[in-house]
């Protein structure tokens, strides 16, 4: 498999944190009432795409 079809790597809650500048706790806030990007458990981790992440803030953007 070439490195570009490579899906890429899940983010973690802190990385999650760490992209949008937030603390975790506020992650956790928004899985559990909805407001975040989609996420999934691996396990009894939760795990977040890229793709979604982007989505997600692309849907809150700001109007022009």
């Amino acid at each position: 498999m070439a490195v570009a079809d490579r899906p890429s790597k899940l983010w973690t809650v802190t990385d999650l944190a760490g992209y949008l500048g937030v603390p975790v706790g506020t992650i956790y806030k928004w899985r559990a009432t909805g407001e975040g990007p989609r996420g999934f458990r691996v396990g009894r981790y939760v795990r977040y795409r890229e793709a979604d992440v982007q989505a997600w803030l692309a849907a809150r953007r700001d109007p022009e």
